[in-house]
Order: C-alpha cells, then structure tokens, then sequence
C-alpha cells in the first residue's frame, strides 16, 4: 500500500512551495531510489497544468553532488564540462524540484579535493542562474530530500524511524501541512519585521565571538518556499564587515566529505585562518575554489525545533532549533548580498547555552531563542 504522505508531499511541494501553475515547466531532478515522490510529483504537476520534466539519474552520478562515477574517473575536459540539460532548464524553465535521494554519502570522501573543487567550479553557472532567477522571481525553486537507508544511517535511526523523522519535519503527517507553514511564516514575520532597518550583529558565547554588519540588507522568511523542511530567518551580511572567531559544533559535511571541528576567523569579512579536526585539507582546498569561497553569503537563525538532532544533512541540520548557521561563497540576490562563488556551504553553531545575539546593542537572541520586544 501506498504511503499517504508521500502523495502530501508532493502535494506540499507543488502547491504550495513551487507555486506550479498552468504553462509552467518544471524540472525534477532526483535519484532513482526517489521514484515514489517523483511519480506523485509528475501527477501533481499535469493537475496544475504544468509540464513536468523529470531528470532521474542513478545515485552516484546525481548532480550537483554525488557525481561520483565523473569525479573519480573523468578527465580534465569532462570535468569542466556543464551539464547542458540542467543549464537550459534553469537558464528557462519556471520551476525546479530537486530531491536529494542517495544511497551513499560518503561516496566521495577519498576523492582528490582538487577534482571535487574543478568540479564545482564547472556546475557553479548553474548554482549562480538559480541564485539569480530565484532572486528575479523568474525561478520557484525548492530543495528537499527523499529518506534512504543511508540517510538513516547517517542520522543513527532504523530506516524507520528516519522515515517518520523526514515527514514529520516536514509536517505532511498532518491533515493540513499547508496551514502548518503558512503559520511558521507568520511567527518568524515578527522576528524579520524587528530586523528591518537594523545594522551591527554581535553574536556571543563559547564557540562563538562574532561582528557583523547587516545595514541595508535585507532578512527572509524560511517557511518552505525553498527548502522542504524549513524553519529559518537568513540574509547575507555585508561582504567586508565580518570580523572575529567561530569554531563549528556540528560537521560541516560539503559534496560527501564531512569536515570536523571547523575553525574560522575572519579579518574584514574574508577567511584568513581555518583549521579543522577533521579533513582540514579539504576545507583548505574549497577555501580556494574562487575568489568569493572565503567570503560569506549567508547568516542564518535556525527555527525548526521538530529538528532536534544533527542527521549529517544540512537540508534539516542548518534548521535545528537554537542554532545559527553561515555559508561561505555564494549569497542569495534577494537579501541584498553580492558574494559570488560556485560554492555555497553551510557551517552550524549551537546557541543553546551560554550565547546570546545583539543588534544593534539591544538583544535579539539568547541561548537559542528569540527575545526582542
């Protein structure tokens, strides 16, 4: 029998995160272990008049990130060649559907760091359109994920349990997802209202001793317009004013390699010292990838208390409740920022104890929850 939820969420996904309306062309990028959702997203799609364009591959050749068989073996032409399919969809279609449904995360942990970061450099075109259209408006794009044995792996959970824990989080056990999202988009307005108009953050506490200037930026409301599970306020903080220290609580896991024990300091918003306990040469390799891989593009404050636990997948770990995250490389237009890079990675820091935000010297933020008035 079929499971009802996975009809839900692609009901969530085309109605209401994507928008899909009639003429719409939509690209669903996924693995072949996603079938089930891809098959009701199809369904969903043709419902709302729209023309549904699936692009299944098997799991260890998924762009942009488990392209294992092309990473260990391609030479240096196919290595710098941009997939043609997925650059004419994002160049024109209206809408993208990406489902992350390996079957190995750790395909690419003893691969050269140099082909992965040649790589990334060939398919940040693609990152950099979506970046563009989906600040335009001329995009509606999300990103979420499809359980596998290997996501439950990673999140130490049967397959299971990891299988309630994904739709839980994405609320689509419920009778009506829809209305839950529409509410988190209602409680996180308030904490994006007070930000608006604000300009120095400083973030306290013991992993952490942080400035930063957001003036003239823009914050956004994560409700699941992107991201499926959601729960986040982000925006991209001025290039040149991040200064301080931040060691990471979480790995920070990047095409397959989980790097550990991340350590950055930054001197007028650029990386100049990064260490880590674990994999500290790749983290070093991505810092080179470009001239924006040391800057930042992102400062977000995770929302979603239903994510309680680090699963290795950032698509739930960067919403952990109490945490705030920051992605080195490319920033997102519509906040205002204007770091380019073909690499956007996410690093998660714990504020649950001892750690508090200020903006503006008033505080925002204490010890994982919100407290401005």
């Amino acid at each position: 029998m079929a499971d009802p939820r996975v009809e839900k969420f692609a009901k969530v996904l085309v109605q209401y995160c994507t928008r899909i309306q009639a003429g719409d062309r939509v690209l669903i990028e996924a693995t072949t272990a996603a079938e089930p959702l891809v098959r009701e997203i199809y369904l969903k799609v043709l419902e709302a008049g729209g023309h549904p364009v699936p692009l299944l591959q098997l799991p260890d050749m998924f762009y942009p990130q488990h392209e294992d068989l092309l990473t260990l073996r391609g030479n240096d032409a196919q290595l710098d060649f941009v997939p043609p399919l997925q650059k004419l969809a994002y160049d024109q279609f209206e809408s993208r559907i990406r489902i992350h449904s390996t079957l190995n995360t750790r395909s690419q942990t003893s691969i050269d760091p140099s082909r992965a970061q040649r790589r990334g450099r060939a398919t940040g075109i693609i990152t950099e359109t979506q970046m563009r259209r989906g600040g335009e408006g001329s995009l509606k794009w999300v990103t979420t994920l499809y359980p596998t044995t290997a996501y439950a792996q990673d999140a130490e959970m049967t397959f299971d349990q990891y299988e309630d824990f994904v739709f839980n989080a994405c609320h689509v056990h419920e009778d009506d997802p829809v209305a839950f999202w529409k509410s988190v988009e209602t409680e996180q307005a308030k904490a994006v209202k007070w930000m608006d108009g604000k300009s120095q953050v400083v973030l306290r506490g013991p992993n952490v001793d942080l400035s930063l200037s957001v003036k003239g930026r823009k914050f956004l409301n994560s409700c699941g317009t992107h991201n499926m599970p959601d729960g986040e306020i982000y925006t991209g903080p001025i290039e040149d004013s991040v200064n301080g220290w931040v060691r990471f609580t979480y790995p920070a896991i990047y095409g397959g390699v989980a790097v550990e024990g991340a350590e950055l300091t930054f001197s007028n918003g650029k990386v100049t010292q990064a260490s880590a306990t674990k994999n500290q040469d790749y983290l070093l390799k991505m810092l080179e990838t470009d001239a924006g891989a040391r800057y930042l593009g992102e400062f977000a404050i995770g929302t979603n208390f239903d994510i309680n636990k680090f699963t290795g997948q950032i698509l739930f770990d960067e919403k952990i409740g109490g945490s705030f995250h920051m992605a080195l490389g490319a920033g997102y237009p519509e906040t205002g920022a204007k770091n380019k890079s073909a690499i956007h990675w996410d690093f998660i820091c714990d504020m649950r104890k001892d750690s508090e935000i200020l903006v503006d010297g008033q505080t925002f933020y204490k010890n994982g929850k919100f407290v401005f008035k």
